[in-house]
């Protein structure tokens, strides 16, 4: 069988639970949740680093934001590094990119600040040089072209004539679409025309926004308009690819960069490792995916290059630190880590740990050419089970401080690991009694195995 073709479909700042598949009631995504039953549905999905630049140069490299100095906005991912686009292009495949890079700090993009993408139409900032309804981007020769139609559209009309024009050679495709993130220069998340008015008459509010509200009471319905327009934009996308014949072999992921916690957490968008900056919507479809199931498994930013490159029967780099997901869509039972490492190192720095059932997070002060600090103090924990939306802060109840100090090892020994042995200090939350909660000390212990 000839080399399988392998798409990547990347929204900006989509919230897992604008899904079906993730309980939203208001069916905005069709083609994603069919495709995700009938594919793998990655439903442990998340950002390593919540925020734009950072999170893209991780994907592409398959390291972490402090591995890859890419640990802030603006930082250019290096041009020697190793990417999934140099991956498949050594080995026999057409690259291409379409939409939003964010990784060079210009625009148009240099060809050698590109990531090694062969095929170029793009832009460093989509949101500054276009808008909703006047898609810009730059060419393989970085001149200015404009796209005709709603810019999920445009861009996936580029990306239908892309895979019309590549029938009979490998291609490796990444879309990434500035949708559903905000248009800045109007602080509003623009739909096509009348989808705000259909979907806020009918709006669901999850319960992290239905209490904390942030911005949430005006930009909601804005938002869920651009996420149903992605998913038409996916079902257009699919309904190309059967209609070419490729559907049997290609591969095709959905996901996001992060979520949006609608300045509910902080005093913008993201920038925080609560779910709902960092929890995002991935399915794989095509070969080696097809009846895969929903996988549990804990998914990184970091796990997708690795993965895709697998995929596609390649072999994976050594600089490569996050792990192919493939063992686990095969056997269930496969081996696979216990928890992730979540970073932050703009406007704080923080970092976090998440189990299956535990968030626990530390916090610093932010210097802005500092991608780490010396010092945290412990901030918050979570028991995921009986709070999925992260509205009861346990830290300090002194009845949780034995899980604590287990987390933070964990955090450590991932900190250590990661940033090249540094070893912080974690100083403890002020401890608080925690009347309402009473267990035996069977019951700690079994807190404190984590999951």
């Amino acid at each position: 069988m000839s080399k399988p073709n392998v798409i990547v479909f990347f929204t900006d700042q989509q919230r897992h639970d604008t899904t079906g598949a993730h309980g939203n009631p208001m069916g905005l995504t069709p083609n994603f949740d069919r495709l995700a039953r009938a594919g793998t549905h990655l439903y442990h999905s998340f950002a390593c680093q919540p925020l734009c630049g950072p999170a893209r140069a991780s994907l592409q490299t398959g390291r972490f934001a402090t591995q890859t100095g890419v640990f802030r906005n603006e930082i250019p991912l290096a041009d020697n590094a190793e990417t999934m686009a140099k991956v498949f292009a050594r080995n026999g495949y057409t690259t291409a990119y379409i939409g939003k890079w964010h990784l060079a700090g210009k625009d148009p993009v240099p060809k050698h600040l590109r990531g090694g993408y062969q095929s170029w139409l793009a832009a460093n900032h989509l949101e500054f040089v276009s808008d909703a309804y006047d898609a810009i981007l730059y060419d393989d020769d970085n001149n200015r072209k404009k796209l005709p139609g709603y810019r999920v559209d445009a861009l996936t009309d580029a990306a239908i004539r892309f895979c019309d024009g590549h029938q009979d050679d490998p291609f490796f495709l990444f879309v990434s679409f500035l949708e559903p993130h905000h248009q800045n220069h109007v602080d509003d998340y623009p739909p096509p025309d009348g989808y705000r008015e259909e979907l806020t008459a009918r709006q669901w509010t999850p319960p992290d926004l239905a209490t904390l509200k942030g911005t949430s009471t005006w930009h909601l319905g804005g938002y869920y308009g651009m996420v149903k327009r992605l998913d038409e934009a996916f079902g257009r996308l699919m309904d190309a690819l059967k209609s070419l014949g490729m559907l049997d072999n290609t591969i095709v992921m959905f996901t996001s960069d992060h979520a949006c916690h609608f300045k509910t957490r902080n005093d913008e968008y993201k920038r925080s490792c609560h779910e709902s900056a960092v929890r995002v919507p991935s399915m794989i479809t095509g070969p080696g995916f097809n009846a895969g199931g929903q996988v549990r498994a804990l998914f990184s930013t970091i796990d997708i290059a690795p993965t895709l490159i697998d995929a596609a029967g390649l072999e994976i780099p050594g600089s490569m630190v996050g792990k192919s997901i493939m063992p686990v869509v095969r056997d269930a039972r496969a081996p696979w880590r216990q928890d992730l490492f979540f970073q932050i190192s703009e406007t704080e720095t923080g970092r976090a740990l998440r189990t299956h059932r535990w968030k626990y997070g530390v916090t610093s002060e932010y210097h802005e050419d500092a991608p780490r600090s010396d010092v945290y103090r412990e901030c918050y924990l979570y028991d995921l089970d009986s709070d999925p939306y992260e509205m009861v802060n346990l830290i300090g109840m002194d009845v949780f401080r034995g899980l604590c100090d287990d987390l933070k090892k964990r955090l450590l020994e991932w900190i250590a690991e990661v940033e090249d042995g540094h070893a912080p200090e974690i100083l403890d939350a002020p401890e608080r009694y925690s009347r309402q909660y009473r267990f035996r000390a069977t019951d700690l212990l079994e807190l404190q195995k984590g999951d």
